[in-house]
């Protein structure tokens, strides 16, 4: 969970919202948010303990075609399209690195939706290299992604101790305002930017992806997916705490490398560069993460006759998914070149909430079956649980459709492309495939 989100956003929330305690409170409320559908999500699967997650509960609920399009969803915008923010976000923290001082030479002419600056050629350069590493074989990605994941958490952990006990900060920036760069309504406004905070959120449903390789799933998951969105969340308000802590919240405003501006205002010169370093190569672990596991997801899927057939070749020496590899570092790339930061964080919080808003609806549905076992945590003020996060999802899925419509419009085009490959390729071997 703890990835690109949490190092970038802030400075747009600083914007969008203007007051320090809304950019505070917004992180609590993903929270709340995160946590209903975990507990949703966990219901859903003590009852389905199957590998998949959405996939099953999509399809046993709504259907096959659904089944397939969460799958399809996730190439795009599960995968694919954060490994372009989290690449970006790596280059403009290296960029802050080696110029501390924000300067950097000016982009080179755009070339239609091509832009071929510094900070994109970097990051398709890095998007490549963690596919070579990953088509030479899973255990080389594995190491790489143990050490980013270790240097990760140190940064975060020092990070945080060291900005309350030696930073240079000022409690009194929780009481300096911004001026805000939105015209609508902070209600309305507040929607849109939990689409934010929900990407940074994402991953609070990967431990039912795993459901069927626990022991006690009715035990365990539920545990699982609690304890680990309630740590993320105390990480996240904590580090929001220690920006604004670091610099007022005008000084925040636009910002995407936060992170590295918050540590070179609290500990300046050098130790702050080298909390930068260290961020960039935690943002990094998380480009490396999915880049390990998203080509493994559309390996699995083609085996199952439920993505292109392609993407189940295997390199027969190294023994990884090829194919499925080059297909979304090629796709990451070409988001990396073509699509902002922001954009693609609007693209990704609407279509990933979007599934899981129709995931979530799907309890309601499944509820009724007469072998279906209720966890009593949900029972005990059913239908409100899911209700809340399914009609919190609907809020900000219309104001962002509103607020955003080129982004949210995208989400859309992807689902109804992938509802056409589904209609012509796919649903015959779909209709018949064996019922979980």
């Amino acid at each position: 969970m703890v990835g690109s989100g949490i190092f970038t956003t802030t400075g747009f929330l600083a914007g969008d919202l203007g007051q320090p305690w809304l950019v505070l409170s917004i992180w609590g409320v993903g929270a709340a948010i995160a946590l209903a559908g975990c507990l949703s999500y966990a219901e859903m699967g003590v009852n389905l303990p199957h590998a998949g997650g959405e996939y099953v509960y999509l399809r046993e609920a709504w259907g096959p075609t659904w089944g397939f399009l969460s799958g399809w969803v996730s190439f795009f915008a599960g995968f694919s399209a954060p490994i372009a923010a989290g690449a970006l976000a790596v280059s403009l923290y290296l960029e802050r690195v080696l110029s501390p001082a924000g300067a950097s030479l000016p982009p080179p002419p755009v070339f239609g939706w091509l832009h071929l600056d510094q900070a994109r050629l970097v990051s398709v350069a890095l998007i490549a290299a963690l596919a070579l590493i990953n088509i030479r074989g899973v255990g080389a990605a594995a190491r790489l992604q143990n050490v980013l994941t270790g240097i990760a958490l140190a940064s975060i952990a020092a990070f945080l101790i060291l900005a309350f006990t030696v930073g240079h900060g000022d409690w009194a920036h929780l009481g300096m305002p911004a001026v805000r760069t939105s015209a609508r309504s902070l209600s309305s406004q507040f929607a849109v930017s939990l689409i934010f905070v929900m990407f940074a959120y994402s991953g609070w449903n990967a431990a039912a992806y795993v459901a069927e390789e626990m022991q006690s799933p009715e035990r365990t998951l539920p545990r699982a997916l609690l304890a680990g969105t309630a740590l993320t969340a105390f990480c996240y308000l904590a580090l929001n705490l220690a920006y604004i802590y670091a610099l007022p919240l005008e000084s925040l405003k636009g910002v995407l490398p936060v992170g590295a501006a918050a540590a070179e205002a609290l500990f300046g010169g050098r130790v702050g560069t080298l909390f930068a370093g260290m961020l960039a190569l935690g943002l990094l672990s998380c480009v490396s993460g999915m880049s390990l596991v998203g080509p493994r997801v559309y390996f699995a899927m083609a085996r199952d006759g439920c993505f292109p057939a392609a993407a189940a070749t295997l390199h027969p020496r190294w023994q990884t998914p090829v194919r499925a590899i080059l297909y979304q570092a090629a796709l990451s790339s070409i988001l990396a070149l073509t699509g902002t930061f922001e954009a693609l964080v609007y693209y990704i919080g609407f279509a990933l909430i979007l599934f899981a808003a129709l995931a979530v609806a799907g309890l309601l549905r499944l509820r009724r079956r007469p072998e279906w076992r209720r966890l009593p945590v949900v029972s005990w003020c059913y239908p409100v649980i899911p209700a809340a996060f399914v009609l919190t999802s609907l809020w900000m899925l219309l104001w962002t459709l509103v607020g955003r419509p080129r982004e949210a419009l995208w989400g859309l085009l992807t689902v109804a492309c992938g509802g056409a490959f589904y209609r012509w390729k796919l649903s015959r071997r779909m209709a018949s495939a064996r019922p979980l």
